[in-house]
């Protein structure tokens, strides 16, 4: 098989978002750096997975690499034969229903899903249906897909639990990020609680899930300079809760089988949200989207009293290092224009008060580690 063409890989291990070189052989697509032309994936055709994606991009995942892996393709010839070389592929999760009430019901959502989405589309569904989602029902959708995705998070090699704050000599790190996120809710005067939380993984990068979980990982804070750097993600986080941008991505992946499982309980859903649990994980959202959590962020930074410059300077800092899909820096507007938005936004603010003193910082640099 001689097609070929290029495409964006991330190896989900590092934050690096790398123009590669795609190949279809005979059994699967191999993967190669653009410039080194040294071989970064073999992934075979049956253990392929595709992704929620914007419209024009093929998105993969592989069942046997690391879960947030993916293969980016915009060329629509290339995407054609890789869709057609991957046939049979199951790509709907299918395997995981055992029971023929579940497929029946999976093919009733299907089939309204369809419908509404010729008359909508789905993307457009989804941005109508968001903002009518109860704010209970949010909160358990949050809680389903909050446990899915703490399993496909924990891989298990970081030692100890994966939730820090949890092990002896870290309890002052987590009183420390309370105190961070006490500052950020009351400011932002939410209708539903903040259950932020750091885990154990080495990218730096957050997490947000439907009804107000956020989790922040290890790296995100090891690499944050000061406590306003972290709290600038933090509030940009924030803006996906407040705007409901993470329900939105579940219902553009899962579609309305969510919604039947919300009515239904495991007749669909079970299934429905694995699916919704990848859909967050790995969706990139829009400019339009992380523009707005931007301005979000930099008005309630503005409100809690802290530096509103300091999401530009982590930005900065890390803007070059970036991890894909579930990250505030990647697959995003261009870093220098965030920046330049954050600063016109910023304007003459006001001297900003520190949100942690440095003995609380240095208690939340230590909540993974304990010393």
């Amino acid at each position: 098989m001689a097609a070929a063409g290029t495409g964006v890989f991330f190896d989900g291990a590092t934050s690096a978002r790398r123009a590669v070189l795609v190949e279809l052989t005979r059994d699967g697509v191999v993967v190669r750096d653009a410039e080194e032309r040294d071989m970064l994936a073999r992934w075979p055709y049956d253990e392929l997975d595709r992704l929620a994606a914007p419209e024009g991009v093929l998105r993969l995942g592989h069942a046997g690499a690391r879960l947030l892996a993916r293969l980016e393709v915009r060329d629509p010839a290339l995407a054609a034969a890789i869709d057609e070389a991957s046939v049979p592929v199951d790509r709907s999760g299918a395997g995981e229903r055992k029971s023929r009430l579940k497929v029946i019901g999976w093919s009733i959502a299907a089939v309204v899903s369809l419908l509404f989405g010729a008359v909508f589309g789905v993307p457009a569904l989804a941005d109508r249906i968001a903002p009518l989602v109860p704010l209970s029902a949010e909160r358990w959708l949050g809680e389903a897909v909050d446990t899915q995705a703490r399993r496909m998070l924990d891989n298990g090699t970081a030692g100890g639990t994966f939730e820090c704050g949890t092990g002896s000599g870290e309890a002052e790190g987590r009183a420390a990020l309370a105190v961070l996120i006490g500052k950020l809710e009351a400011a932002a005067a939410l209708s539903l609680p903040l259950d932020a939380k750091v885990v154990r993984r080495s990218e730096a990068n957050a997490v947000t899930l439907p009804g107000g979980h956020i989790y922040l990982f290890q790296g995100l804070v090891d690499k944050s300079e000061n406590p306003d750097e972290l709290a600038g993600v933090i509030a940009h986080e924030i803006g996906h809760v407040a705007h409901r941008d993470g329900t939105r991505a579940i219902l553009q992946s899962a579609g309305l089988s969510f919604l039947f499982g919300m009515l239904l309980g495991d007749f669909v859903g079970g299934s429905a949200v694995v699916i919704g649990a990848r859909a967050v994980l790995q969706s990139s959202y829009s400019r339009e989207v992380e523009s707005a959590a931007d301005r979000y962020a930099v008005e309630l930074m503005n409100r809690a009293g802290g530096d509103v410059r300091a999401l530009g300077a982590v930005l900065t800092r890390l803007g070059g290092a970036v991890h894909p899909g579930i990250a505030i820096l990647a697959d995003h507007p261009d870093t220098k224009a965030r920046v330049a938005v954050i600063e016109s936004l910023a304007g003459a603010s006001a001297p900003p008060q520190p949100l942690l003193d440095p003995a609380e910082w240095r208690a939340l640099k230590r909540i993974c580690t304990g010393r």
